[in-house]
Order: structure tokens, then C-alpha cells, then sequence
């Protein structure tokens, strides 16, 4: 056989001078931003500007894509050809990341955000859709995530660099600068956090969750989903994860329900305190009865004008409150600029400028969510025909106020009641919507003040008195009863008269 046939290696005369250059910027170039590095056509330009070199453009091409690799090499920046199998203990690692969705949200296509955090192990993950990616999203993600599992992972968590954890990676190396209610948060919950390296090489430190997400993208967000609100499509992923529990992955023999059921005792409890994961702001309410948050605005109740409130902004909600006194509680708006207004928050203004209602925002508002109904239009007709323009509007004002006080259907009961009877006054509809509440057993009082556009909530807890919590607590008597026997002697006794 004849011997192999050599490669020549062409030597480049004009080049040799400049090779070291060359070599020093590609060198600089390791710790330069990507998008700012060097290319052919830029190394081409300096050397014919800084040193007056006259070389042909393939020439420098193919010294540079050769040392490009090499250098890399040397300083240990390049790629790995190869990967190695990590072994994952049963309760111990997870992945946390995010990623990008559109979302029909109320006939408006969205731009959301999907939060997954992913057991290492079993490859049971739990995912949970924001109309953000901060800070308030990602702490309450992994508050859900947490209590869906049952417990918190004992290991590492492998996260990307994001903002809402890291304030700064420190360079060339695994160590972070950390957000301080991260790390608070990570605290609380004992989260032992593993930092990934930037850029390529990190994603594939997490390769299981980068690929979770694509995965729930392609399978549960194609076609794009349509839904009222992302409370909605949230209980949808619900049902998802539950189904995905029957699913294998890869060429393993059993199931992510499986493996999640051995690996469920071992994770860690949950802590016994809560953790706030909404951003706090103390905006100062301008004259129009509006609050900042966010190149977003929301009202407020108008006596609050003037006034510093506290705003606590979650990642799917926005909650007002002056003191310890929550005075407004608003859906998180997701496009900059956008405005969020109750008509029940400006009726004592209504009260005096009856005509600013007809073209209000508020009211466009009120009449597009459906909760100013075609009885209070009927009723606001009928006023102002019996009672004229202004004191016709001051009359359904004081109707929209009694929403503060009754429920909403009760209300619409009461509204058409008092048209069938031909009269337009807030009293007659008072008492005709508490007969309509009483005929089917209910009470007719709203416990709490709650705005026209905001539907009834159920009471999150039971309150109990605290005679009650301390008499539950205390142990059963066993003392046997008193007798009374000689007590009723002296009903026998007959009475000594007075001297």
C-alpha cells in the first residue's frame, strides 16, 4: 500500500509578520462580548489601518478560523466534543427555567411567559404561565412549584443567570452576586442554588429543563390557546401535569408518576411561614384617582387622591392598600400603557359632576366587562325621562352605590323589579333587592366592600373568636357536678320577720 498522502501546510510570507497580533486580539476576544468579537473582515480592516499590511482576504480567513479554534482550546473556552450522564438521587436536584409563549388572553394574542421547574430524577415537572418573567413571578412560581410537589428538593437547583436571582456574575467563575430577597427567599425555603455557566455551555448543564419547555410549548401550547384569563389556562396545566404522569421518558421502564412516588417522601417540608412574593411600591395617587405601576396605571377609591398608598404588585395581580386597609384590587394589565379603571371608585365624584358619567372610561369599562347590565342602562333611561338628564344620572348613581352593600344578581333582580313597578328610586330598588335575596334564603348584606367590577370572593379563612381558639385547646373536664341538695334546704327555712 503507498504511505498516506500528506497535507501541505502553505506558509504566508506577507502574514508571518502579523500572526502574533492576530493571535493577541483573538485572545481578547475570549473575554470581549459575542456580539462584539472580531471577524475576518474586521481583522482585514486594522491591519491595513493600524499596520498597512497588504494581504489577500483568504489568506487571513484561513489563518484566522484555524487559531480561532485553537486559542479557544488553550484556554479552555471551547466547546466539549462530548457529555457526560449525570446520575440523579431520588428527592435531591431539580431545574428551574423560563420561557416564552403567545397566548389568546381575552381575544388579544399576548406575549406570556412559562415557569418550569423540573425533578431531576423522576422528570416530574410543574409549570405555572405569568404575564412577566420578574422577580414577583419567579419567587411565586417556585412557591406553587413547591407546594405541588409536596416538598422542596434537597440538592442543587440549577438555574440560568437571571435577574430576579443574580445582581452580577462574578467573572470567570461559579460564584454570583445575589438579589437580596432572593436570597432571603432561598433561605426560607432552604434552596441550595447551583449557577450555570453563561451562554451555550450552560444550557447544557440543565439540558432536562430546556427541553421541558419546548416540549410543553409544542405539545399543550400549539395551537395557540385561547382563554378569558391565565387563571384559566393555569388550571388547564393542572390537568396536563397530571396526565404526563403516565407518560415514559426515553428508555425508561416506568412511569413519571413512578418515579415521582418514590421520590415524593424524600423531598424536604415546606417552612411553616409564608413568603411574600409580590414587589412592593408606595405610589402617590394623582388627581384622576390613578396609581403607577409598571408604565401601568389602576384606580383607586377618589377620597384617596393626594395620598401615598402601598401597591403590592404579584404576577398576577395588583393590590392597593392605604395602611393595613386594602381600598383596591386590580387583574395585572400586561401592555405598556394600559389602564384599568372600577367605576365604583369614582361615584362620590359622580355624585357632583353627574355629567361626566356618560363619557367616562370607567364606564366604557364597566359596560365592556358586563357588569353595568342592560337593566342599569333600562333603569338609567327611565330616570332621566322621569326625572331629567342631571338628577336622572344622580339616581342610578346612587343605585351603583348600593353595590357596596348587595350582591350584584340581587341587585339586577331589584333594578328590573322597581321598572316593572314604574319607579326609579335607589330605595325602591334597595328593597326590592333584599326581597329577592330573602326569597331564596340568603342574606341579602355584602360582608365586605367590594367594587361594581370585582365579583363576590368567598372569605379565603374561617375566623374564630379567640375564646374560641383557647377553649379548644384546653383539656376536657372531669370534675363531677356540683350538689345541690343542701342549697335547697333552705328554701324550707321560713323567713325571720324584723323587729
Amino acid at each position: 500500500m503507498p504511505a498516506p498522502r500528506r497535507t501541505p501546510r502553505r506558509h504566508s510570507p506577507r502574514l508571518e509578520p502579523f500572526k502574533k497580533t492576530i493571535d493577541q486580539w483573538l485572545l481578547e476576544d475570549l473575554d470581549a462580548p459575542p456580539k462584539q468579537r472580531h471577524t475576518v473582515k474586521r481583522i482585514m480592516t486594522r491591519l491595513q489601518q493600524e499596520l498597512g499590511a497588504d494581504i489577500a482576504y483568504t489568506t487571513v480567513w484561513d489563518y484566522v478560523s484555524r487559531r480561532r479554534q485553537e486559542i479557544a482550546e488553550a484556554a479552555g473556552a471551547a466547546p466539549s466534543a462530548g457529555f457526560v450522564i449525570r446520575h440523579n438521587q431520588p428527592g435531591m436536584d431539580a431545574e428551574v427555567d423560563f420561557g416564552e409563549a403567545w397566548v389568546d388572553l381575552a381575544g388579544e394574542r399576548t406575549k406570556c411567559f412559562v415557569f418550569a421547574v423540573r425533578l431531576a430524577y423522576s422528570g416530574k415537572a410543574v409549570h405555572r404561565i405569568t404575564a412577566s418573567c420578574g422577580q414577583e413571578a419567579f419567587l411565586e412560581g417556585h412557591v406553587h412549584a413547591f407546594r405541588t410537589l409536596g416538598g422542596v428538593p434537597g440538592g442543587q437547583i440549577r438555574y440560568d443567570n437571571l435577574s430576579p436571582a443574580v445582581s452580577r456574575v462574578i467573572r470567570k467563575s461559579r460564584s454570583r452576586e445575589e438579589h437580596p430577597r432572593w436570597s432571603d427567599f432561598r433561605q426560607r425555603f432552604g434552596i441550595t442554588a447551583f449557577y450555570c455557566e453563561p451562554g451555550l455551555r450552560g444550557a447544557h448543564e440543565k439540558g432536562g429543563v430546556e427541553g421541558q419547555v419546548g416540549y410543553w410549548r409544542r405539545n399543550y401550547l400549539t395551537p395557540v390557546p385561547r382563554v378569558d384569563s391565565l387563571d384559566e389556562l393555569n388550571a388547564r396545566f393542572a390537568e396536563f401535569e397530571q396526565a404526563e404522569e403516565a407518560r415514559r421518558i426515553g428508555m425508561r421502564i416506568r412511569t413519571i408518576g413512578q418515579d415521582f412516588a418514590q421520590e415524593a417522601p424524600l423531598l424536604l417540608p415546606l417552612p411553616e411561614e409564608g413568603f411574600e412574593t409580590g414587589i412592593a411600591f408606595t405610589p402617590r395617587v394623582d388627581r384622576y384617582g390613578m396609581v403607577a405601576v409598571r408604565v401601568c396605571r389602576y384606580s383607586v377609591p377618589v377620597r384617596f387622591i393626594g395620598r401615598t398608598v402601598h401597591v403590592m404588585l404579584r404576577s398576577s395581580e395588583v393590590v392597593v392598600f392605604h395602611g393595613r386597609t386594602e381600598i383596591a384590587r386590580h387583574p395585572r394589565l400586561t401592555t405598556k400603557g394600559a389602564e384599568r379603571l372600577v367605576l365604583d371608585h369614582f361615584l362620590e365624584v359622580l355624585l357632583a359632576k353627574p355629567g361626566a358619567l356618560a363619557g367616562s372610561e370607567a364606564l366604557d369599562q364597566a359596560r365592556r366587562e358586563g357588569t353595568f347590565t342592560p337593566a342599569h342602562e333600562a333603569f338609567w333611561s327611565a330616570a332621566k325621562q322621569g326625572l331629567g338628564e342631571s338628577e336622572g344620572t344622580k339616581a342610578l348613581v346612587h343605585v351603583l352605590l348600593l353595590h357596596r352593600h348587595l350582591q350584584h344578581r340581587d341587585m339586577v333582580a331589584g333594578i328590573r323589579a322597581a321598572l316593572a313597578i314604574g319607579v326609579c328610586t335607589a330605595d325602591m330598588v334597595a328593597l326590592e333587592a333584599r326581597k329577592a335575596a330573602e326569597s331564596e334564603g340568603r342574606s341579602p348584606t355584602v360582608t365586605a366592600t367590594t367594587p361594581l367590577s370585582e365579583p363576590v370572593r368567598p372569605p379565603d379563612l374561617q375566623l374564630r373568636s379567640l375564646t374560641e381558639r383557647r377553649a379548644a385547646r384546653l383539656p376536657a373536664d372531669q370534675r363531677p357536678l356540683p350538689a345541690l341538695d343542701r342549697w335547697d334546704q333552705l328554701l324550707h327555712h321560713p323567713r325571720r320577720e324584723a323587729p
